[in-house]
């Protein structure tokens, strides 16, 4: 990977299901310390492209990689040992383990013994969950397991994650809490790929969206250029969008 050369690339995605393409030629990319926003309809093809970039469905692409590396022949579990961090939608937490052991468990998979201590106070610390250490997992509100799962995420010390309906199930008094550990993940370095219903708050935390509908990509840019963006509004947003 150069200084010039994204993070995490993928360029004409196209994935078909039942003979039918339900994303159509989608190219986007992410730099390090970049988050971007995945936005759309429901039916677009969000879901859809989150899983194929992380080899959940199969697709074709003219590029998909990460940091340089081809991932389009890679396994989900090969795309994630060479750094693809994923945050799927729903509850992911290990609810009969502490919070602590939740990431201890990802960790020992993923990161030398050594190093394990370390990375494990700096997660506790970061995402707000130090005092929460020995808690059962299944005794965390909705935003405290977020924080979790996103901790978890990064357990394992990724180099890009996609982050599938963060905000879902989450009371709105949290929001601004999960917002504050995506920007952590951020200014880390990592490169952040995101879509949510909760288009609103996504679109304060990102620093470029790409809207698609119908599976392809209408527009993409900043929020402000997307939000003003006439054919967005007619498509996505509506008048009234502010």
């Amino acid at each position: 990977m150069t200084a010039t050369e994204p993070m995490l690339e993928v360029q004409s995605l196209t994935v078909k299901r039942g003979g039918k393409t339900v994303v159509r030629d989608v190219s986007l990319s992410v730099q390090p310390g970049q988050i971007v926003g995945l936005i759309g309809p429901n039916g677009a093809g969000k879901s859809t492209t989150f899983h194929a970039l992380v080899g959940l469905v199969p697709c074709q692409a003219r590029v998909l990689s990460l940091a340089g590396q081809d991932l389009s022949r890679l396994a989900m579990f090969q795309r994630a040992r060479r750094g693809l961090g994923y945050l799927p939608q729903g509850a992911s937490v290990f609810h009969g383990l502490s919070v602590q052991n939740n990431l201890r468990a990802v960790m020992e998979i993923a990161v030398p013994r050594e190093d394990r201590p370390a990375l494990l106070k700096q997660l506790l610390n970061d995402y707000g969950l130090t005092e929460l250490a020995a808690q059962r997992a299944d005794t965390l509100s909705g935003g405290q397991q977020r924080r979790l799962e996103i901790a978890r995420t990064m357990a394992s010390r990724p180099s890009a994650v996609l982050l599938d309906e963060p905000f879902a199930g989450v009371d709105p008094i949290a929001i601004s809490d999960l917002q504050a550990a995506i920007r952590n993940i951020r200014d880390s370095g990592v490169g952040v790929l995101i879509t949510d219903h909760n288009v609103r708050d996504m679109l304060k935390l990102v620093d470029h969206a790409v809207l698609i509908d119908q599976g392809s990509v209408l527009i993409e840019g900043s929020p402000a250029k997307i939000t003003a963006d006439e054919s967005a509004k007619k498509t996505y947003f509506g008048d009234s969008f502010h």
